[in-house]
């Protein structure tokens, strides 16, 4: 039996984004960041919020077969968080192919930084557009689509009924893009009207007429936890960590 059900957890706040929130506030260019963004870490706000996924996981009860993370280390650190002691009966699956998007000379940059360090690089992805837009160094959208793809292709027809990915805002978003399906253009409204909170749980489920969105970025447990519920947009190509 292939996977039939998909749950989508973003990873808690990160120091990232933290740092990054506050540069775009203070007006800054460059994000106050000495950290690789693989070795990012959760905020203190960010670990309660894993452990409040701790319960939304526990209410699930034994019907997660599989577990899948992004190798980056606040991702790692969310499922290990939100798992707590939750026996699961494998370990989870590290594949580098769930990384964050990778934004080359722009990284470190806040939307000010990248117009006035690289005016040019700003007016090519106004032209190309966020989608096919690739910084030098760096991944357009479609690039981590692609890796997606080679991911979820190995993955989705495992003989296992439920998994739940822990990763990234731009790789929730993708998989939803590839999996119910969309295009171009609905992918970037409904990323522009819409953000995946930290912490956050979006649920797919395979029909018989393909996948169907459940629920999407929902933070009940969040609330329920008394656990604070942090918006970190990744729409701009500044970090989104």
């Amino acid at each position: 039996m292939p996977v039939n059900r998909l749950w989508l957890v973003r990873h808690g706040e990160s120091e990232g984004n933290v740092a990054a929130s506050r540069a775009e506030r203070e007006g800054a260019a460059v994000i106050a960041l000495d950290t690789r963004d693989a070795d990012v870490a959760l905020s203190p706000v960010g670990e309660e919020q894993a452990r409040a996924l701790r319960a939304w996981v526990r209410s699930t009860g034994s019907s997660i077969d599989e577990y899948w993370v992004s190798p980056y280390r606040r991702a790692r650190q969310t499922l290990a968080l939100a798992l707590g002691g939750v026996a699961t009966a494998s370990h989870p699956v590290v594949d580098e192919r769930l990384r964050d998007r990778e934004l080359g000379i722009l990284d470190l940059l806040t939307t000010r930084g990248v117009l006035e360090l690289h005016p040019q690089e700003a007016a090519r992805r106004r032209h190309l557009g966020k989608f096919f837009h690739r910084p030098p160094g760096g991944e357009s959208w479609a690039d981590v689509a692609l890796r997606l793809r080679s991911f979820l292709a190995e993955h989705l027809d495992r003989p296992v009924d439920t998994a739940l990915l822990v990763a990234h805002d731009a790789v929730i978003m993708l998989v939803m893009y590839i999996l119910l399906p969309m295009d171009e253009a609905e992918l970037l409204a409904f990323a522009a009207a819409h953000t995946v909170r930290n912490a956050s749980v979006t649920e797919l489920v395979r029909t018989d007429d393909g996948w169907r969105l459940v629920t999407f970025s929902d933070v009940a447990h969040l609330e329920n936890e008394g656990a604070d519920v942090t918006v970190h947009s990744g729409e701009a190509d500044a970090p989104h960590r």
